[in-house]
């Protein structure tokens, strides 16, 4: 059986690695990173399409993809405001 002390590690442990997925989530390296894969996967598809100036086309969806992950933040926060609202009302 567990002590105690093994139980509150495991949950610190666990807490840990909570935090630092939260903080990767919210990072500006992931969201730079997946702004290049994007523009990546999209250059080379336009190009194997052999759709004109494809590196330039590429960059519009990468820029989108960009900017939902910087406006996601405030409709999750709109988003948490009126849902948690809701279920006041509820009660």
């Amino acid at each position: 059986m567990e002590s105690i002390e093994q139980k509150v590690q495991k949950i610190e442990e666990r807490n840990l690695r909570v935090e630092a997925d939260k903080a990767w989530e919210t990072s500006w390296t992931r969201r730079i990173l997946l702004t290049l894969f994007t523009y990546l996967a999209v250059g080379v598809y336009m190009w194997a399409i052999d759709i004109s100036r494809p590196w330039l086309n590429a960059v519009v969806p990468a820029v989108a993809f960009m900017l939902s992950t910087l406006t996601m933040p405030l409709f999750r926060k709109l988003w948490l405001k009126r849902n948690q609202r809701f279920m006041r009302d509820r009660e």
